[in-house]
This record gives C-alpha cells, structure tokens and sequence, in this order.
C-alpha cells in the first residue's frame, strides 16, 4: 500500500508518495517555501499544490508543527497564530477532496523512527527530538507514543529551549558547531533530567551534520541521530494515514 506523506515545517512544506510496508519514498520529494504569512488558506493551498504535483488520489497523512488534537490544532508557536481553532484535518480535506489525517509533526517523525529507523526495537523510554525551525518532541515507552508533549517549550536561562538550541537558533545567533551543541548538550541534560530516558534520536533538519554537533553532547543517555534524517516526517505521515 502506498500514501502521500506531507510535512509541514516552519521553512518548508515537503511530501511524497510512500510505500508504507518499508517506508521507502516512491518518487522524488516535492518542497516548496512555507508561505508567509503561514495562515490557514495559505498553508493548505500549499497542501492542495503537493497533492496535484503528484496526481495524488489516496489517502495522504500531513504532519504539523503544534498541538494537534483529532485533527484540530490548539497552538501556533512557529506558524500564523490564526491556526489555533482551526480543524486542519477538515480544511485539508476540502481543499484536497482527500481524506487527510493530521498530527503533530515530531509526532509522525517520532513514528517513523521508531517503526524503521533509530528507535525500531528498542525497548524502553525513547525520545525523539527534531532541531529545526522550533524544536520538536516526542516520547515512546515500548513503542507507545505519548502525543504532543511540546518539550522544545522547557525553560532554558529563563527562556524557551527552542529560542536557544534549535536549528534556527543556531544560524541566527551565527554559532559554531561546537557552541550550538554545547546548547543541545544542555537542553538534553535538562530533559534527561526529568525523564530517564534510555535512548535520544536526535532528527529534524540538522539530522544528515551530526557528525558536525553530536561529538559535544557530553549527558549520561545514549542519544543517535535519527535513520531517516528529514524525511521521517513524510514517512510517519503516510504511515498513519495508512492505519486511519
């Protein structure tokens, strides 16, 4: 069975078709530029482009940058604000004439990771962060997901983590490898902290230069870089729209 897989990000909006019994993309990613700004009518004509792009007529799973609850978004913190309210999942749909499932995006990424990357088969407490625009979080323990657990948003010097020690952060603050996976050592160890976790994925947009940061993470967990790199998105979208 294949299923179109989107991923909607704060810089950028990609999908494809996957194969959903290996999580193997079918077909070449289509990307295009968030709009700015990211409103609802906006990001879902995006949507409807990558649909067409593919001549999709299936079901299609779209991941989404906030709290998602049956489809209905309740936060915004790296989109438009006027996202909270709105029913993603019943926008999509009309706009696509598809029927659309919708849920956070660390969420599928974390899916993915764990159905066919970093995480498959490993028993335990499993955290999947995504560096990128924000910074994503998703929680496994023996492989069941605890949803939308926003943990980019911990307080770090008395701001959000995700305001120092996402992807984002690091090209805007212009810090070398070495001082922004200082900040990543720190953010981990502050969840470690709270959690006991027995093993980070670190995924996201910064996945494929680990090499470049993962060497200056100095905390007590096991923490890999993540299988699927950014495509793990894509791949956990698809993979619930193929079980909804």
């Amino acid at each position: 069975m294949h299923c179109l897989g989107i991923d909607i990000g704060g810089s950028g909006i990609k999908g494809a078709p996957v194969a959903v019994s290996t999580g193997e993309l079918t077909a070449d990613r289509e990307r295009i530029e968030t709009p700015q700004p990211a409103t609802p009518d906006a990001v879902a004509d995006t949507v409807a482009r990558i649909v067409d792009h593919f001549s999709w007529e299936g079901p299609i799973g779209c991941t989404f940058p906030a709290v998602v609850r049956k489809g209905v978004v309740f936060t915004a913190a790296n989109v438009d604000k006027s996202w909270i309210g709105t029913d993603a999942s019943a926008l999509f749909e009309q706009r696509t004439g598809r029927p659309v499932v919708v849920m956070n995006d660390a969420d599928l990424a974390g899916v993915a990771e764990m159905r066919f990357g970093a995480g498959r088969d490993v028993p335990g407490q499993v955290v999947v962060i995504t560096l990128g625009t924000g910074i994503g979080s998703a929680v496994f323990n023996d492989g069941v997901l605890l949803p939308n657990t926003e943990l980019g948003h911990i307080q770090m010097d008395s701001q959000d983590a995700e305001e120092l020690a996402s992807g984002r952060a690091r090209e805007e603050d212009d810090l070398s490898w070495k001082a922004w996976g200082k900040r990543v050592s720190e953010y981990l160890h502050n969840l470690e902290d709270l959690l006991w976790p027995d093993l980070f994925i670190i995924g996201g947009g910064v996945s494929k230069k680990a090499d470049k940061f993962l060497g200056y993470v100095d905390i007590r967990t096991p923490v890999v870089p993540a299988t699927l790199l950014n495509n793990a998105g894509i791949v956990g979208a698809a993979l619930v729209a193929a079980t909804s």
